[in-house]
């Protein structure tokens, strides 16, 4: 893994904002000190591609890659072109954020997520393999006849398997060079930390390092209860579908996600939003002032390597990447102060 004195700083921006504002914060971003920007994939924001491109001009070293995109609703051969594309923009600063996406996403589309683990796997095998400049055919879980692309990467690209189960995190530490972990909460990590630790256990000698990042949900402000607010749009989805022995590690009640999970299915989200409990946010999201914020990080970077800054960032985003970074150096000297 990593050097544990240097935890890497990556922050998720989703573009659900124009792309020149997202380019904007990437610049800020990267001023802070931060490592990696990923944007996140769905269908109903802007091409995270198309983004990455502007943040790519707006940057000069920040690292930059979707986080992440899925194997259903795009091609893999066309993914692994556009990342090796954005690679090209950036002078080789690309990174491959790649998972099986969420369900209910996809299911608006009609896509059945069939195999995600086979085809998560799958992809960034091909992907390599395109990127090292060959010709592929393959029939797995989607099939590929003498493919090939008419450009190569200025570097290694960086493979970070989205991953939240057993069998995906286990895959991941075999096979890719990162995890992105769906958590924020030390228990959570440390549970994926002993299934990351199986798959090392049977990773080939020659594949290089591993990096595990905590791809958490981030809300931080400078008054607490704000940043708890702004907190419960995401926490909404994430407790509505949490499996059942992620609300057990928390104790949180079945019923209470039902409802939530129902609201949402219902596409009642002000109901959603309403009936998220503190417990939940507590579970599923790193959320207060930067102090607070500062604590929680220092309790996770005891299981990973680093952490992603994730969705919502805060209730004013600028502020947020700002004292999220503050919260990350704090975190890092293990200093609160």
């Amino acid at each position: 893994m990593s050097d544990p004195d240097s935890p890497t700083w990556a922050i998720e921006l989703t573009p659900e904002h124009p792309p020149e504002r997202i380019a904007d914060l990437a610049a800020r971003a990267e001023a802070d000190g931060f490592d990696i920007a990923f944007t996140s994939s769905h269908y109903f924001n802007r091409d995270p591609f198309v983004v990455l491109s502007r943040m790519a001009s707006a940057t000069d070293d920040l690292r930059l890659g979707p986080g992440v995109v899925n194997p259903y609703e795009t091609h893999p051969v066309k993914l692994a072109a556009q990342t090796a594309t954005i690679d090209e923009v950036s002078d080789g600063r690309a990174v491959f954020g790649v998972g099986a996406g969420d369900r209910s996403s996809l299911s608006n589309l009609g896509v059945e997520r069939d195999r995600p683990l086979r085809r998560v796997l799958e992809t960034f095998d091909l992907a390599r393999e395109l990127w090292d400049g060959e010709t592929v055919t393959h029939e797995g879980t989607f099939t590929a006849r003498d493919a090939s692309l008419n450009l190569e990467p200025a570097g290694e690209i960086p493979v970070y398997v989205g991953a939240q189960g057993p069998h995906m995190l286990r895959m991941s530490a075999k096979h890719a060079d990162g995890v992105l972990i769906n958590a924020a909460h030390p228990r959570d990590l440390e549970w994926a930390a002993g299934k990351l630790e199986q798959g090392l256990a049977d990773r080939p000698a020659d594949a290089g390092e591993f990096e595990s990042l905590a791809f958490a949900s981030v809300s931080v402000a400078g008054d607490e209860e704000a940043a708890r607010e702004a907190a419960r749009p995401p926490v909404a989805f994430i407790a509505g579908g949490a499996a059942d022995p992620v609300l057990e590690r928390h104790d949180i009640d079945r019923e209470a996600a039902n409802e939530v999970s129902e609201a949402l299915e219902r596409g009642d989200l002000n109901e959603a939003f309403g009936r998220v409990t503190p417990e939940m946010i507590d579970a599923f999201c790193i959320a207060g002032t930067t102090e607070t914020v500062a604590e929680r990080f220092e309790a996770a970077l005891e299981h990973v390597d680093g952490i992603v800054v994730g969705s919502p960032l805060g209730p004013d985003l600028e502020d947020a990447v700002d004292r999220a970074s503050e919260a990350l150096a704090a975190a890092t000297d293990g200093e609160n102060d």
